[in-house]
């Protein structure tokens, strides 16, 4: 079964967290969400992103600017690998 929308109101009470959080996570475009029916949505595509920062936050208490360092130098990150695998694939083409 394929999850449409994650109720932010569900996941918050689930978790145990306020939804204050996630609203300043919004306003700093870290998450992007939806509204429809005085209901507030999260993609589930963005869902790992939401787990990445509430972990990060609530776990290890950073706070969210610093949540949004790490979520950018992880995005780099992410970046630079992509560039180092498609550089050794061109240099095996040349062995």
């Amino acid at each position: 079964m394929k999850i449409e929308r994650i109720i932010i109101s569900e996941y918050c009470s689930h978790y145990n967290i306020e939804t204050s959080f996630i609203d300043v996570l919004e306003e700093m475009g870290i998450l992007e969400l939806s509204r429809q029916d005085n209901e507030i949505f999260l993609d589930p595509e963005c869902l790992q992103d939401l787990e990445r920062c509430r972990q990060l936050h609530y776990e290890l208490h950073i706070n969210h600017e610093g949540i949004d360092v790490i979520l950018n130098l992880l995005k780099k990150q992410t970046k630079l690998n992509d560039e180092i695998r498609e550089l050794k694939n061109r240099l095996k083409l040349h062995e």
